[in-house]
């Protein structure tokens, strides 16, 4: 498998639909095309819909026969071969608002493991990018993770659920890390956070109850650029539950995990 020709491929079409996205933006709100999924606050748009489909036409154009796993259309279920995993628009929330952080988010998989994978955001133009084996880069550029060792200085993202009662126990588990950590962000966008810990711009990043087309190409940036990571769906043997992601600086991994754990934010 050529994992650096996978990459170019999900710069290539990733790209494409980030500008998709990024032109018919306010034709696709403020026309009205926005619906809900699994909550009022779940939305989705007209320009979700269309990226995906640029995204599943280009990869059957340039990757005949593969498949594809996507947030709006679905796809096979079966984690064997390779598998192509897009989200259309990470941070659709922050797409309808205006607010610029959000991305196209494309992994090529081999057996359920991330092997390259892109992450565009359509407002700065920002290219994120790795193959496995081949590092990370941001425009070209070689990432690394930070190098904080200190927990109580660490800066950490996060992520909150669309459903209400779970939002808020994920809230007070938050609250409980606030007093333990530099402080904590929100922004909205897992890929984008993910990207974030492999730039250093954030020391950690956990968060309950993502889907893979959240992470898929995130996690394989943090992890290329030296992050220790903990992906969803390995298991509950490590006490975190089968639903956790955590992605940190190697040195503050395991007593985020503890503290985390002791402010019960695995079980929400």
């Amino acid at each position: 498998m050529d994992n650096e020709a996978l990459r170019a491929v999900a710069t290539q079409v990733a790209t494409e639909a980030a500008e998709l996205a990024r032109t018919i933006r306010d034709e696709s709100v403020t026309g009205g095309a926005v619906r809900t999924k699994s909550t009022e606050t779940d939305v989705v748009t007209a320009a979700d819909k269309a990226a995906e489909r640029l995204v599943r036409d280009r990869l059957a154009e340039l990757r005949p026969g593969e498949s594809v796993l996507g947030e709006e259309e679905g796809g096979a279920g079966a984690l064997e071969g390779l598998r192509w995993v897009v989200d259309p628009i990470d941070g659709t929330v922050n797409y309808l608002y205006g607010y610029p952080w959000y991305a196209v988010s494309l992994a090529a998989q081999v057996d359920g493991t991330s092997v390259a994978g892109a992450v565009v955001e359509p407002v700065s133009g920002r290219v994120w990018s790795a193959a496995a084996g081949g590092g990370a880069t941001l425009d070209g550029a070689p990432l690394r993770v930070s190098g904080s060792g200190r927990l109580d200085l660490a800066l950490v993202g996060t992520g909150f659920a669309y459903d209400v009662d779970r939002r808020r126990a994920q809230a007070v588990a938050t609250g409980k890390l606030l007093g333990q950590v530099r402080d904590i962000r929100r922004s909205g966008a897992a890929s984008l956070d993910l990207c974030a810990v492999a730039a250093g711009w954030l020391d950690a990043y956990y968060e309950v109850g993502l889907n893979r087309w959240d992470w898929a190409a995130g996690a394989l940036i943090a992890q290329e650029a030296g992050a220790h990571l903990r992906l969803p769906e390995t298991g509950a043997a490590d006490g975190m539950g089968e639903q956790a992601m955590l992605c940190a600086t190697p040195d503050i991994a395991v007593p985020l995990a503890e503290v985390l754990g002791a402010a019960g934010a695995w079980e929400v």
